[in-house]
């Protein structure tokens, strides 16, 4: 694990940044969660590192490159999210707000361990991601804008990096048990359940938008290719994410997709 600190000008990206724009709009509305649960995951961390035990001198090291990676995830979403505003989707902001103060109220109202275990399932989710990124979506990221691409390969990348940590955490303050498991995966129920309700609200409005000038025909090339992507999506992302819900899951068991070492080796 590393720290790295890309440099991207997303100030002449296209919107629809893919050949596919349904796939581009559904990726831009997943780059908002970044932006608003890197922070949430920050202050998990930090609030965690004081209760555990400083016996765990590994992962109190590997806690401390985890939150500086996420905030270079939060700044370069952020960025490429403005972008999107500036072109015209200033509707995305009122949709995001709900979702960003849901964050403030679990570190309000939630216990730490409810923080951890939904920050351990949206790792899952994230590790499971970075997986279908890099090994299944060829087809749609073929003639895409290298720099909305590239965004996506690298914060996904250092997601699969990262991937132990959350779980490594969980497991040093709550233990093996079967609550243990249960609460766990829990969390991820939790996690999969509202990141993937706002994403879905938000790629619906921005796709919606899109329809808004489009003629009959066009409308219905736009459902086609948009089924298309979803068929693949849920697909890919079922046969790993299933594997989260067993009490034997181990994110390390997990072996990186060709192509993210090369990747991370840019930065």
């Amino acid at each position: 694990m590393k720290v790295r600190i890309p440099k991207v000008d997303f100030s002449t990206v296209p919107i629809h940044w893919a050949p596919n724009p349904e796939f581009a709009q559904s990726y831009n509305a997943f780059s908002t969660v970044p932006a608003h649960i890197e922070p949430f995951l920050v202050k998990v961390m930090i609030a965690a590192r004081k209760v555990l035990d400083p016996k765990h001198a590994t992962l109190h090291k590997e806690i401390d490159i985890f939150i500086k990676q996420e905030v270079q995830h939060c700044k370069l979403h952020q960025a490429f999210n403005q972008h999107l505003v500036n072109s015209g989707y200033e509707m995305m902001l009122p949709i995001e707000a709900p979702y960003k103060a849901d964050y403030d109220r679990f570190l309000k109202d939630r216990s730490l361990r409810f923080n951890i275990a939904y920050s351990e399932g949206f790792e899952s989710m994230g590790c499971a991601a970075a997986q279908v990124f890099f090994e299944d979506l060829d087809e749609f990221l073929e003639g895409a804008d290298p720099r909305a691409a590239d965004l996506w390969r690298w914060h996904l990348a250092e997601e699969f990096e990262h991937r132990e940590v959350c779980f490594k955490l969980y497991k040093a303050l709550y233990g093996n048990g079967v609550y243990a498991w249960l609460y766990r995966v829990y969390g991820f129920a939790y996690a999969v359940k509202h990141i993937g309700s706002h994403t879905r609200r938000l790629a619906e409005a921005m796709i919606a938008k899109d329809r808004a000038h489009m003629t009959e025909d066009e409308k219905k090339a736009s459902e086609v290719r948009l089924a298309a992507y979803q068929k693949k999506i849920k697909k890919s992302s079922l046969k790993r994410l299933v594997q989260v819900l067993s009490p034997f899951y181990n994110p390390a068991r997990r072996v990186a997709s060709p192509g993210m070492a090369e990747l991370l080796a840019r930065y």
